[in-house]
């Protein structure tokens, strides 16, 4: 059996209105993050808690944002679906997890071990598909139109010709 190491850091969520905020423990590992949440409405009525697996392949950029003397650290998650931004309270379109000032250090490493097999991952994508036109270009100044055949013979007409006087008729 394999042990999957991750490294757990604690955070707060307040939702855009600001009507809720969810607590909870992030562990971050080589195949993403997954977040365990205690949502509370108003502060008071909670609504139990949730978990939501955000996968490598899923996200698109993450950034650690340090504060001032280590107060008001975040991590920022940019996800490419909205499913997953259903599943979480998020502000934007993204992600943020506020990290208490003694989890600063803990922060930064999982946010540094995660970028690191982002970057793995996306480079062992194949290239992205090139369309065949873009390798002619979209310029059609140098096309010409075709003029009509004006005195001159049919290559279709001069090739039955020929083939009708190899046949002797």
């Amino acid at each position: 059996m394999t042990r999957v190491n991750f490294i757990s850091v604690p955070f707060k969520i307040e939702s855009n209105s600001g009507l809720s905020q969810a607590e909870g423990l992030a562990k971050f590992s080589s195949a993403g993050i997954v977040l365990e949440f205690e949502t509370k409405f108003l502060g008071l009525i909670n609504t139990g808690v949730k978990e939501s697996r955000l996968p490598l392949e899923e996200i698109t950029e993450i950034k650690f944002k340090k504060g001032l003397f280590k107060i008001g650290t975040k991590i920022e998650i940019w996800m490419s679906t909205f499913q997953r931004l259903r599943e979480v309270p998020n502000q934007n379109g993204k992600i943020v997890l506020k990290i208490p000032r003694d989890q600063h250090e803990k922060a930064r490493e999982a946010v540094e071990t995660l970028q690191r097999d982002l970057d793995k991952y996306q480079e062992s994508l194949p290239p992205p598909q090139i369309p065949v036109r873009s390798l002619f270009g979209d310029d059609e100044s140098e096309t010409k139109e075709l003029e009509p055949d004006e005195g001159r013979t049919n290559p279709l007409k001069t090739s039955e010709l020929e083939t009708e006087e190899l046949d002797g008729n």
